[in-house]
């Protein structure tokens, strides 16, 4: 399972697979809800809109779809260069939708035309993951360079640049007051700045692999990070609380409830799982994505 996420409502989940599909499931049932047969290659990221009624899917065939998660409809195809997405990523208000790249670039699309908005340039090396801060007016991306940028998301101007991670940025994730930001890298930490100064805040360090990604709980008080293990860490003591084991290879997505009480992850073993996030219990786990 290359990816996973939660819809904003809590009721469905979305994964997508090196199997090339996107699925949706209940998260109450564990029910597959439908699958998505239309990408050529691996479904490398899924978002869903604000609202829940649309998900994104990036895929290594350098496409992005827009889908009706009731209906399964494709409601619009997004077509860059012939390049691979690594990454997508929904603006707070649903309008825009950001694509991380292999070509080193970001792309900002209209979601109503699926037109082509802005194209960010600064990286040196490919894109891993975007994200939009909570208010929508900055962009974060990792890339393969080592660096993080934060991007003004209207005028598409390079704000800062954080470099402290001696391996590839794999993910990032805003906290949801946007003052933070995580990043997970293949040098095994976590790293959480600052984003109006740039400043390291603190670094993270406890997986014996690198880590895939990161996301905050949605208080902010908690971090999830995937790797051969998921942990999640108390923001303010720095301290991981639990250690979830259960995959038997490495976590490569992970994304809390909207209420934050639930987590679930995907793992290249094409196994998702959903836990309970204080007790670290199994609450199901899903498996139906081919090999």
């Amino acid at each position: 399972m290359y990816c996973v996420a939660f819809s904003p409502d809590g009721t469905r989940l979305a994964s997508g697979s090196w199997d090339n599909t996107v699925r949706l499931w209940d998260t109450i049932t564990g029910n597959q809800l439908r699958t998505i047969k239309w990408h050529s290659r691996v479904v490398s990221s899924v978002a869903f809109s604000p609202d829940s009624a649309r998900l994104a899917s990036g895929s290594w065939d350098g496409t992005i779809g827009l889908w009706d998660t009731v209906t399964g409809k494709k409601l619009h195809t997004i077509r860059g260069r012939a390049l691979g997405v690594n990454s997508v990523s929904f603006s707070p208000d649903g309008n825009r939708l950001a694509s991380g790249n292999w070509n080193k670039t970001i792309t900002l699309w209209d979601t109503t035309t699926a037109k082509k908005l802005l194209t960010l340039k600064g990286h040196s090396e490919y894109i891993n993951s975007v994200a939009f801060s909570p208010d929508g007016m900055r962009l974060a991306s990792g890339s393969g360079d080592n660096t993080v940028k934060l991007w003004d998301s209207a005028a598409g101007k390079e704000l800062l640049t954080l470099r402290g991670h001696s391996g590839n940025v794999v993910s990032v994730a805003f906290s949801p007051d946007g003052n933070r930001l995580a990043s997970g890298s293949r040098d095994k930490t976590i790293v959480l700045w600052n984003t109006t100064t740039g400043e390291e805040l603190l670094t993270l360090k406890g997986h014996s692999s690198y880590v895939y990604s990161v996301t905050f709980s949605p208080d902010g008080k908690r971090l999830a990070s995937g790797s051969s293990t998921i942990k999640l860490w108390d923001t303010i003591t720095e301290k991981d609380t639990i250690t979830l084991e259960g995959h038997s290879k490495y976590v490569l997505s992970i994304a809390f409830s909207p209420d934050g009480k639930r987590l679930t992850s995907g793992s290249a073993d094409n196994i998702i799982k959903l836990w309970d996030a204080v007790t670290g219990r199994i609450l199901h786990t899903f498996k139906e994505h081919a090999d």
